[in-house]
């Protein structure tokens, strides 16, 4: 088979590159084999690459954690066996997708239906199922209740303002480009504010004048120190990235005199705590919310698997119009 394979970590478009003619994996006993149709390229990939991720990359390593595929084979177990021959999405965190052939955990493919496409089934877990779980699983954020969000220009952004507008929470959205505005406004957004335009919280603070009750963001840094100060007393923030890789700064008397919760969130790790009917029932929640048009992804470009260093260079680049797709295999 042919899959993307790195032997140091470094920036993606340097360092990964195409192997052929190498043996596909085998399934272990409660694992299926995978012919992979596609994978999108997310932040948390290129991550991966760098060393910058929370898993570490066992060299040589592919990358890839989501996609869609075809299950073809099954190491035993009867989950495995009631998979055999489906499409399904594919959370992978042990071999990788970008491979024309992977293995994963049976429990850790989802079948898709039918009237789903590749492009939307390829992009099932990261966003979709973390938009839902952190908004509705987590913060259980209530109608009429204020949301902030950082980053809200990206793919999983654009989700929760959609969410919001369906199910009746407002959402307040901090970008960094201008032109964004418009478009996340035509979207459902009630607020969108300009990182450049002064302090993140002071803006915040003359929309919502006390402050938002929930917050989430994926970058950190002086970003995610001001979405922690634009929060309430009693608020409650999720951090669920760390795209400028700097640190977030809570002094001590702001979150004890307000009573705030700074947390992490990682949908694997969150996902293993939960009960196989909890997960169920989010997997139909993200396969309904997907086919009214809430959790789609804007497929911005697909490139082949040959041409891996050109979808990770587009990946790594601003402004540049939605999700990057490798395309894998055919039905």
């Amino acid at each position: 088979m042919k899959r993307v394979v790195f032997d140091r970590v470094g920036p993606p478009a340097e360092v990964l590159r195409i192997e052929d003619d190498v043996p596909a994996p085998q399934p272990r006993r409660g694992e299926v084999l995978v012919r992979m149709l596609a994978s999108p390229v997310n932040p948390s990939d290129l991550m991966y690459v760098e060393g910058r991720y929370g898993l570490k990359p066992a060299l040589p390593a592919t990358p890839g954690f989501e996609g869609v595929g075809i299950v073809e084979a099954t190491g035993g177990g009867l989950l495995g066996w009631f998979r055999k021959g489906k499409r399904v999405a594919v959370i992978n965190d042990r071999v990788g997708n970008w491979a024309e052939y992977t293995v994963t955990k049976a429990r850790q493919v989802v079948p898709v239906p039918d009237d789903l496409s590749d492009e939307q089934a390829a992009s099932f877990f990261v966003n979709p199922a973390t938009a839902v779980a952190m908004t509705q699983h987590v913060l259980h954020v209530p109608r009429g209740a204020w949301l902030l969000q950082s980053a809200a220009g990206g793919e999983l952004g654009k989700m929760v303002i959609r969410l919001g507008h369906k199910l009746a929470f407002r959402t307040v959205n901090v970008v960094r480009r201008r032109e964004q505005i418009d478009e996340l406004k035509k979207l459902g957004a009630d607020h969108v504010i300009v990182e450049g335009d002064g302090p993140v919280a002071e803006q915040v603070r003359k929309l919502v004048p006390d402050g938002v009750r929930y917050a989430i963001d994926p970058v950190g840094g002086a970003t995610g120190t001001q979405v922690i100060a634009a929060l309430a007393r009693g608020g409650r923030c999720l951090l669920y990235g760390s795209l400028s890789d700097d640190p977030v700064q809570v002094h001590p008397r702001q979150a004890i005199g307000a009573g705030l919760r700074v947390e992490g969130f990682w949908l694997g790790e969150w996902a293993k705590r939960q009960r196989v009917l909890t997960m169920l029932k989010l997997f139909r929640r993200v396969k309904a919310l997907m086919r009214e048009g809430v959790l789609t992804t804007h497929i911005g470009a697909t490139y082949p698997i040959e041409q891996v260093a050109k979808a990770v260079a587009h990946a790594a680049a601003p402004g540049k119009g939605g999700k990057v797709l490798l395309k894998i295999g055919d039905r």
